[in-house]
Order: C-alpha cells, then sequence, then structure tokens
C-alpha cells in the first residue's frame, strides 16, 4: 500500500545516507581550517527555510524543500570549492540535511508540514 511516502528496507537505507552525508560533512569540514565553533553555530541555520510556513504550507514546503534539498548548498560548495568560508558553510548545510534526513525529516509534502517523502512526523509507526 503506498501512502505516498517510502518505507521499509528503502527509508532505512535514506536514513543511513543521512548519517554519511552528516559524517562526511563534518570530516571535510575539517579540511577548510574554519574554526570549530564555526560548525554548531551555522548547523541550524538552513531552518530559517521554515519562514515560508508563515504563509501558507504549499510556500512552506517550496521553501523547506529549496533549503533541506542538496541542490543550494551543493551549488555552495561548488561556487565556494577556493574560498574556505563559502565551502565550510556548504558543507555545514549538507551536514544539517543529513541531520534531518537521519532523523527522520524528510522533504515536505504540500499539504501539512509533517508529511514527509520519509513519512509521517506525526506517527512514526509506519515502518522505520
Amino acid at each position: 500500500m503506498n501512502q505516498g511516502f517510502v518505507t521499509g528496507k528503502p527509508r532505512v537505507w535514506l536514513r543511513l545516507d543521512g548519517v554519511v552525508l552528516l559524517v562526511t560533512s563534518i570530516i571535510l569540514f575539517a579540511l577548510t581550517h574554519q574554526h570549530w565553533w564555526v560548525y554548531p553555530v551555522l548547523f541550524f541555520v538552513p531552518d530559517v527555510f521554515m519562514i515560508g510556513y508563515m504563509r501558507d504550507t504549499k510556500v512552506g514546503a517550496i521553501f523547506y524543500n529549496a533549503g533541506h534539498s542538496y541542490f543550494l548548498p551543493s551549488l555552495l560548495v561548488l561556487f565556494g570549492w577556493h574560498h574556505h568560508l563559502a565551502l565550510a558553510i556548504g558543507l555545514i548545510w549538507l551536514g544539517h540535511v543529513g541531520f534531518d534526513r537521519l532523523a527522520g525529516y524528510g522533504l515536505k509534502y504540500d499539504t501539512n508540514f509533517k508529511h514527509t517523502h520519509l513519512g509521517s512526523l506525526s506517527n512514526e509507526k509506519h515502518g522505520a
């Protein structure tokens, strides 16, 4: 039965992808030679993309998904490759996305903030 989100073993794999992304971002961050305090200070900044939910769930999902997909932080990493601070910020952003995936916070559907591609945040009993 398809409920609009990933279940079973594919869901576990997607959450493991989140672990890999988070750990990789931390390892690569070390190579930027930025101060370590920068990582935790900026780690939750991507959550500012939730601001769209002040309007409605459709706008909120667009903003949230833009800030919580791989596209924008990957662009920042690519374009900031020779600028260590921009590279570091992009890596922290990717780490945040990985952390969210690990925690079960997937990309949002425009019907409800709690309805994600990894399942419903209001009911974690659907086959982690």
